[in-house]
């Protein structure tokens, strides 16, 4: 009974959210383009679906992800793990923290990994690139910035240190990238940024970071709880256009070397007074 009233309640509100998103969409295909709704028995029924499925997940949001992330950060910044049983407490000096640095890497890599929202766009990177962009190419570099991202702000929650110097230093790094780096994966490796803060990834990075900020002596949560969305949406541009820029000097590389076995080749020939063979190796 209890969870029939909150499902009630979600649901109604879940309605209430998506109601201004309905509204427009209505008021531009029949006031501003003047057609009607194709379809509009499959969009009723999507539609129930959408309401539903968002319903359902955001009462496992707070029953299962939140509590999840932050229950994880509490037991990995505990004194008795980060000092040994008995011990004292070295929690002061961030070394110590070496569970928490690698449990926020592995939960980025894994969560990105399972992001809906960037299956689609690896999907459509795939389509549209004609097989050059693969699938799990784009989700596994992503996932590798996203786990550096995330792993960086757990140090600087533990260290304290202030936020916008990362912030500052990933977005320099990013404008220097973007000169360099092949233009067509630019816009490409942005959208991989905002992609990575959906549905997945951001309710356990907050409450790893809600959690991390609370059992950490001296930060405050509402203070150093935070950051973490903005670590896991930078790191993943920089990764991607790193990759671009490697696969085509890489390309680049092999280009060259193949130029100069061919001008080898070409000037062996020329010495001996014949015409290159196809394929000949000096």
């Amino acid at each position: 009974m209890d969870f029939l009233i909150e499902f009630s309640a979600v649901f109604l509100a879940t309605i209430r959210d998506i109601l201004p998103i309905l509204a427009l969409i209505t008021c531009f295909q029949l006031f501003v383009l003047r057609q009607p709704i194709p379809n509009l028995r499959s969009l009723i029924i999507g539609g129930v679906y959408v309401v539903l499925g968002l319903a359902m997940f955001l009462i496992g949001l707070e029953k299962a992800l939140f509590p999840i992330g932050r229950i994880m950060a509490t037991q990995l910044s505990a004194p008795s793990l980060l000092a040994g049983e008995g011990g004292v407490a070295a929690i002061s000096d961030w070394t110590a923290y070496g569970w928490v640095y690698l449990f926020a890497a592995m939960i980025g890599f894994s969560t990105t990994i399972a992001e809906p929202s960037l299956l689609a766009v690896a999907l459509k990177a795939k389509e549209v690139s004609g097989g050059v962009i693969s699938q799990w190419g784009l989700r596994i570099t992503v996932a590798i910035g996203v786990a550096i991202g995330i792993s960086l702000g757990a140090f600087r929650i533990v260290t304290g240190t202030p936020l916008y110097i990362y912030i500052m230093a990933g977005y320099v790094i990013v404008i220097i990238q973007t000169f360099l780096a092949p233009k067509k994966i630019i816009p490409l490796a942005y959208d991989s940024g905002g992609v990575t803060t959906s549905t997945v990834t951001v309710p356990l990075v907050a409450a790893l970071g809600l959690g991390l900020s609370e059992a950490v002596p001296g930060r405050n949560p509402a203070l150093d709880g935070f950051g973490l969305i903005a670590f896991a949406s930078l790191f993943p541009i920089i990764t991607v256009m790193g990759y671009a820029q490697y696969t085509h000097f890489m390309a680049e590389r092999r280009s060259a070397k193949a130029s100069a076995e061919k001008n080898k080749i070409s000037r062996a020939a020329t010495m001996r007074g014949t015409k290159p063979n196809q394929g000949e190796k000096l």
